[in-house]
Formats: C-alpha cells, sequence, structure tokens
C-alpha cells in the first residue's frame, strides 16, 4: 500500500528548483506520488477481505506472506516494482516489474484484472519454489481485490488478509522493505530503462536476503533464518502445490 507521506513532500520539495526567486517543480515527481496513490485504490464491486493478523503470532516461515507494489523513479518517468515477503523472516520470495498497471498485461481482459499477469507470476514463482502459505496479507487496492489475484489464492488454499481502510501499518514489514530498498538503492541511480532498473534491483535483492544484516532477527540475513528454521527441508525438496 502507498500513501502520500510528507517525507514525500519533503523529497519533491527538496527536488524542486528555485528559478529567478520562483519554485519549479518537479512535475515527474509529483506524478509519479499520484500513481502511487491511485495503486492502492479498491475497485468498485470487488469484494474487500476481513484483516486476520490482528492478535495473531506469526511464529513460523510460509505461516503469513505479504505482497505490495511500489514504484520505481527512473530518469525519464517511472517503473512498478511488486513483492512477495515471507512475514516472519522477512525474506523477499519473489519480484517482479513491470511498466505499467494497466490490462494489457493481462490475458483475461480488463474487466477480471489491472496488470494482475505480473502480480500472479510474482505469487505463481514464490508458491513453485517455497509451497504455499497459510495466509496472504495485501492491501485493498485494485491489484489485489480482483477475481484474478484472489482466485489464484483460493485456489492453492490460501487465506485471504486485507490491510484496514487507510492502516498503512497494518502492512508495515513491506513498507520498512520499500523504505530501505529505495534509500539504499534506488535513489543512489538514475536508471536509463527497464534492463538497468532490474539489474540494479535484482543485486539489492539479493544483498538484502543474504548479506544484509536485520535488527528483528538478530543480526542475521532473511534467507539465512528462513533456511535455518526450516533445516530439515532441504531447498531442492520444497513442496510445491501448484493448482
Amino acid at each position: 500500500m502507498v500513501r502520500v507521506k510528507s517525507a514525500d513532500v519533503l523529497k519533491l520539495w527538496r527536488s524542486s528548483q528555485e528559478v529567478q526567486g520562483r519554485i519549479k517543480f518537479n512535475w515527474d515527481e509529483i506524478r509519479q506520488i499520484y500513481e502511487e496513490v491511485k495503486i492502492s485504490k479498491p475497485a468498485k464491486g470487488y469484494k474487500i477481505y476481513p484483516y486476520l493478523l490482528r492478535g495473531l503470532r506469526v511464529a513460523r516461515p510460509n505461516q503469513v506472506w505479504c505482497a505490495d507494489i511500489t514504484y520505481l523513479p527512473m530518469r525519464r518517468g517511472f517503473l512498478y516494482l511488486v513483492a512477495i515477503m515471507d512475514w516472519h523472516t522477512r525474506k523477499v520470495l519473489a519480484w517482479r516489474i513491470s511498466n505499467t498497471l494497466e490490462a494489457d498485461f493481462c490475458p483475461l481482459g480488463r474487466l477480471l484484472c489491472n496488470r494482475l499477469p505480473v502480480m500472479v507470476e510474482a505469487l505463481n514463482e514464490a508458491v513453485h519454489k517455497f509451497g504455499p502459505p497459510e495466509i496472504m496479507n495485501t492491501d485493498q487496492g485494485s491489484q489485489f481485490t480482483s477475481f484474478v489475484w484472489t482466485d489464484r489464492l483460493k485456489r492453492i488454499g490460501t487465506r485471504i488478509s486485507m490491510d484496514g481502510k487507510g492502516r498503512f501499518l497494518d502492512n508495515i514489514f513491506i513498507e520498512r522493505l520499500w523504505r530501505s530498498m529505495k534509500y539504499e538503492c534506488v535513489y543512489l541511480h538514475a536508471w536509463e530503462n527497464g534492463s538497468e532498473a532490474k539489474a540494479g534491483i535484482k543485486k539489492w535483492m539479493a544483498f538484502y536476503n543474504c548479506k544484509r544484516p536485520h535488527s528483528a532477527l538478530g543480526g542475521k540475513p532473511p534467507a539465512v533464518v528462513y533456511w535455518q528454521i526450516n533445516e530439515e527441508i532441504k531447498p531442492d525438496q520444497q513442496v510445491q502445490r501448484v493448482a
């Protein structure tokens, strides 16, 4: 879920230029912020599912996953990034980059999904590698309330959880992932195209999962903790229940 925050306004202000005593705004950044606001808006007519994590003790990998979308600013324009994360270990299980949220990416058409082939691709990859989660938590955005997304989760036996309206803290771990990624990687570059962005994100995600210390995990990287807890299950012996 993406909201307009004070940090976004401050960043926008700092990126402005003072020209002959007048402020010249960076309109590309303004457009990026408003595009992000659109991401988290629910689609009319789709079911909103209850938030299932309140009071729940998440104590093991694959008990709860979360998913979200953010933007990647480029030298000109921006791209969208979706990620699937394990709630307990903070490990990023799969991710995808796209240049649009439009229905052109969906073979089932505009009425059934908004850009969801990319979402479902990431979900399918995560399920194929690690097996399905018990619960998937997202915001109430149209990509996550659409039939294509929710039907896929139901078919793999996953319960659907959605943040309360306006409660970005309900999905706080993936929000923190975006913050770290942008300040440690994205904002340090001015990528020219999707290939450069994909290579940069791939490198940072590998660092985050396997090398970056995480304070909530006793200073260990997410992937190390994930496999330590699942040490009795070898990576090539994961249950692969793909419907």
